[in-house]
């Protein structure tokens, strides 16, 4: 039987040379890895067409036909076009190669029959293809050819000779040798429940279908195991960790919680709030470790939950954090919890980098004594210096910006492992969290507070700008105030931070008679706190910035958001970013400005912001336009893997599918021992040989 371990070098065609570089740009270095390289589409190559037949709508076509003589055609210096001119017996066409025509010249042969393949194009009145691929017409079986697999080739693979036919070769001659079927991943009463496709048949049609039906019935079996396998790990993960840590047991709600409720809550719970409250509750006297995602859009009153939470640790006789990710966040926090809990006997302090000296050695005596109730910090809480006399609750906000490691070694500062809430303000479409925050139990907050406004976001091109100032100028007359947002991405940072200062020289002088704040990465933390205190205060109209204000910034008086270049970020930050508008009670506004001409999913991005204000549907249209590994932070949120074939955006339904099955495995087999579970155990131990981190798909 053939041995997929086999080093790549030894596969015919390969050698040591060609194994380098397969091994540095795709990963391959055994027969398995090239198996499991995957084509990224595949072409109908069964047909033939005649030139007459063949028009420019058409994406790719093949012709049979014989080439009658080749000219030449002068570029500048050491540069030519060459053109091929064919017949089919019936018309003529042009083949133009503008690189490689030399040795199209002495390779192809006139009078010799050539099957032609490639995209038709209009020249001169005559179809044209440039650069086909060509092969001798008695070389070629059509009928064999059928569906034909193209694989991704890096541009350094392209240089080292290798192109995507050349790939095909290498895997044709692997399966050739594939003599016996491949042994079976998935137990026989799962595939045949399920219709799928078996292993070894999945992995012959992923390459070289016979018919459109079998490269899908092979695609639906190889995507359904990955998401399978994922999910498994991450369900019997979850499992584990309910049996090993058993977690505090908060068994009162007392007087802190009480006298909060009842005499300084600023405003009635919605329902959504409430019920979240109740599910929190419900896992802190339970017994069991608490871990739960607590969602929310921006401006839905996570915050206050959270706080909540921490009182119920605190009348239970613990201490609680809360970690941000910037110190700006973490600021707001203190000082929105402070405002909170004002005239109440809770202490609560703040451990950032600008903590220094006294102050900081204070408040790490107090809370090692176990005189600071809730702690408000950033990265500077999981130091090593940093101790808690008892800590039973841990808040992490936006947990996307913090690594696995990172919050491991927060929740190991506790003698049992604390409740743990994770809040997000970017809504994560279900089929991520399943993936991302697949051992998290997942709460929604979906419902903002009475009297909040939805956000009117309008889209405007830079031609239109003046029209834009003076609406602005009208909104800030009636007592309210502006954001105008300027991107900087670090690609062009020293170009972007030009623009932001010479723009704000402009916008002074556009609104001689307001005062304007600027805010931005590269200024001092001191400097940045002042000019938003500033803003918050009023004492400033406008406040000219980076996406730094994206989180943490909270002025209910500010109703406009100008976002400048707007084509320039994505959905979610657009979201993020027009969040810090609808705070208060007034209408408030989000204009995005643009050039005229934008790309079509740049379009589409505009045109899902002006028609909704629904994070949960912004997230779903963020997933498919960009895809899970763009989506920021899913790199540090666990999700340490990159799916071969699946889309977490498409392949919902297979998600659902995976996660359903793998949970009836763990629910009825726990630690995985019985006999027919065999197979999944063997499967995991060898996904573990590979360079993915399971241990991190958590």
């Amino acid at each position: 039987m053939l041995r997929l371990d086999a080093e790549i070098k030894y596969l015919p065609g390969v050698g040591p040379k060609k194994a380098k570089v397969l091994g540095d740009e795709l990963g391959v270095k055994t027969f398995a890895d090239l198996l499991m390289t995957f084509p990224y589409k595949h072409i109908d190559r069964s047909k033939i067409y005649r030139i007459e037949e063949v028009n420019t709508e058409m994406p790719f076509v093949q012709i049979l036909g014989k080439i009658l003589s080749f000219e030449t055609f002068e570029m500048g210096p050491r540069k030519e076009r060459v053109v091929a001119h064919v017949t089919d017996g019936r018309k003529l066409m042009d083949i133009t190669w503008f690189n490689g025509g030399r040795y199209a010249r002495t390779h192809y042969k006139i009078g010799t029959p050539y099957i032609i393949f490639g995209k038709p194009t209009m020249f001169n009145g005559r179809i044209n293809m440039v650069h086909p691929d060509i092969d001798p017409a008695e070389e070629t079986q059509l009928s064999g050819m059928g569906m034909q697999p193209y694989y991704i080739v890096p541009e350094k693979m392209k240089k080292a000779g290798f192109t995507s036919r050349s790939i095909e070769r290498l895997v044709r001659n692997l399966v050739e040798m594939m003599k016996d079927p491949l042994p079976e991943t998935l137990p026989v009463e799962l595939t045949e429940r399920l219709h799928l496709a078996s292993h070894d048949e999945a992995l012959r049609n992923i390459h070289f279908p016979d018919t459109v039906k079998s490269l899908e019935r092979a695609r639906v079996r190889l995507k359904f195991e990955e998401l399978f396998y994922v999910q498994l790990n991450i369900v019997r993960y979850a499992s584990d960790n309910r049996r090993k840590y058993r977690g505090y047991v908060f068994s009162r709600i007392g007087h802190v919680f009480n006298s909060f409720y009842y005499d300084h809550l600023p405003f009635p719970l919605t329902n959504a709030q409430k019920r979240v409250v109740r599910e929190i509750w419900h896992d802190m006297r339970s017994g069991r470790q608490m871990n739960r995602l607590l969602q929310g859009d921006v401006g839905s009153g996570k915050t206050l939950v959270a706080l909540m939470s921490m009182l119920i640790a605190i009348d239970n006789g613990y201490q609680a954090c809360i970690m941000a990710p910037t110190e700006i966040l973490a600021e707001q926090h203190l000082q929105t919890i402070r405002g909170f809990l004002d005239g109440m006997d809770v202490k609560v302090e703040l451990l950032t980098g600008i903590v220094k000296g006294k102050k900081r050695n204070a408040v790490l005596e107090d809370l090692a004594a176990g005189r600071i109730d809730i702690l408000v910090g950033t990265h500077a809480v999981i130091e090593d210096t940093v101790q808690f006399k008892c800590l039973g609750m841990v808040v992490v906000d936006e947990q996307h910006r913090f690594g696995v490691a990172q919050r491991a070694k927060l929740w190991r500062k506790s003698d049992n492992p604390p409740h743990v809430l994770v809040m997000t303000a970017t809504p994560i479409p279900r089929t991520l969290a399943m993936t991302l925050y697949g051992d998290l139990d997942v709460s929604v907050i979906d419902e903002l507070p009475p009297g909040r406004k939805p956000v009117h976001t309008q889209h405007v091109f830079d031609a239109q700008l003046p029209q834009l100032y003076e609406s602005i100028r009208r909104q800030i007359r009636l007592g309210r105030q502006a954001y105008i947002v300027f991107p900087l991405i670090e690609e062009s940072e020293r170009i972007d931070l030009k623009n932001l200062e010479d723009g704000f020289e402009s916008l002074r002088n556009v609104f001689p008679e307001f005062k304007m704040s600027k805010v931005h990465g590269k200024i001092k933390p001191k400097e940045k706190e002042e000019e938003m205190q500033r803003f918050a205060s009023g004492e400033t109209q406008i406040l000219v910035a980076t996406t730094v204000i994206e989180v943490g910034v909270n002025v209910p008086n500010a109703s406009v958001m100008v976002i400048l270049d707007a084509q320039r970020f994505g959905l979610s930050q657009l979201h993020q970013l027009r969040g810090r508008v609808g705070r208060g009670a007034d209408q408030s506004y989000c204009i995005l400005v643009t050039c005229y001409k934008l790309s079509a999913d740049t379009r589409k991005r505009i045109d899902i912001m002006c028609d909704t204000n629904d994070g949960f549907r912004i997230a779903e249209a963020d997933l498919k336009l960009r895809g899970p590994g763009d989506l920021e932070g899913t790199q540090q949120s666990g999700m340490a893997f990159d799916l071969k074939i699946a889309d977490i955006a498409r392949d919902g339904q297979l998600v659902q599918m995976a996660r359903e099955e793998a949970q009836a495995i763990i629910e009825n087999d726990p630690l995985m021992q019985r006999p027919e579970n065999a197979i999944y155990v063997h499967r995991l131990r060898e996904l573990r040989k590979t360079n993915v981190n399971w241990s991190d798909i958590s």
